[in-house]
């Protein structure tokens, strides 16, 4: 097995966020998922778009905004995902390259070079409530046609850790890709690191999800405590745990305000969140956490210290409106 060239290479969704505020009213006369998510097809993520107040444009994605993360705090970071060729797919490619990050997947165009007419790149239409509560409406898109001749194999093969993301699961174009991508990543002795990404994505996808576990292509599984005991079955967390420690050699689970709990070969490690002067936004909080966490993994730290970087990872993020580091987490991590 060679050394790793990168840390930890995605695939995810390549999402555009729209984030925008507005009161309780707008989310209930919407009739929306308050602090959950929800899927949108082209033509009712147009009609919400238009009734959305003054916005703010990112790229985003949940694996994308982890590997933003990543790159803020020095790390070696590289994304797969599918975005089109249109004006918010540029934007996605110039955003992530300008943040130090790894990504070439080539956009979908027409071949006889008459214009792009496909399913538009992705985008998450966020409104943040008062509470700092984000309702996040999302249309994938391009994002969903992911398929296995996109990957670049040797640059998979060269990353200590990949990381892969339930939102893009369920498509069957998309998983192919990522199955193959673990075949890549496991021929090359290297970790894969999953994440339940949101309840919504283990409902019907809850069988897909358990047989990839229990046949051992996970190292490293991320949930929140929701999403590990639907996926389980479980009625009470203890038993979650019990039943997912003994699937995978390293389980994180992140408690929002109660900090978050790892299982690593029967060592249990639990931190608490770091303290915030004002949580503003949570989009990303769980994006991340895991940043902190897996770049701290690949540079060799201990359980307790991934823990902790991405604790602070996390409470940067929330301190202020999108899924992107402003301030310069190189000063307040130590990696």
């Amino acid at each position: 097995m060679t050394n790793p060239a990168i840390d930890i290479i995605a695939i995810g969704d390549a999402i555009v966020d729209v984030i925008a505020t507005c009161d309780d009213a707008f989310i209930a006369a919407h009739r929306l998922p308050k602090g959950g998510m929800q899927l949108l097809d082209i033509e009712s993520a147009d009609r919400l778009y238009a009734a959305m107040g003054n916005a703010r444009e990112t790229s985003g994605g949940s694996a994308a905004n982890s590997m933003a993360g990543i790159a803020a705090m020095g790390g070696r970071a590289a994304f797969i995902g599918q975005i089109a060729d249109d004006q918010l797919g540029d934007i996605f490619r110039h955003d992530m390259q300008a943040l130090g990050v790894h990504f070439d997947t080539p956009a979908l165009r027409r071949s006889d070079g008459s214009g792009y007419r496909g399913p538009p790149t992705g985008r998450c239409l966020i409104l943040v409530t008062p509470d700092a509560q984000r309702t996040m409406n999302t249309s994938p898109g391009a994002s969903h046609l992911l398929a296995p001749e996109a990957l670049d194999e040797a640059l998979i093969a060269s990353a200590a850790i990949l990381y892969l993301e339930g939102y893009l699961f369920g498509p069957e174009l998309p998983r192919a890709a990522m199955m193959r991508a673990i075949d890549i990543a496991h021929g090359a002795g290297r970790e894969i690191a999953f994440t339940l990404s949101e309840s919504v994505c283990i409902a019907g996808r809850r069988e897909a999800f358990t047989d990839m576990i229990d046949r051992g292509r996970i190292n490293l599984l991320f949930a929140n405590e929701h999403e590990a005991l639907q996926l389980t079955g479980a009625s009470v967390l203890s038993e979650a745990l019990a039943m997912l420690a003994d699937k995978v050699p390293t389980l994180v689970i992140t408690c929002g305000a109660a900090g978050a709990m790892a299982i690593d070969r029967g060592e249990r490690i639990e931190v608490p969140a770091k303290n915030v002067d004002q949580v503003v936004d949570t989009t990303g909080a769980g994006d991340l956490f895991a940043a902190g966490f897996l770049v701290a993994r690949a540079r060799g730290a201990s359980l307790s210290k991934c823990l902790e970087t991405g604790a602070i990872a996390a409470a940067e993020i929330i301190s202020h409106f999108g899924a992107r580091p402003e301030a310069d987490l190189k000063t307040l991590v130590t990696l």
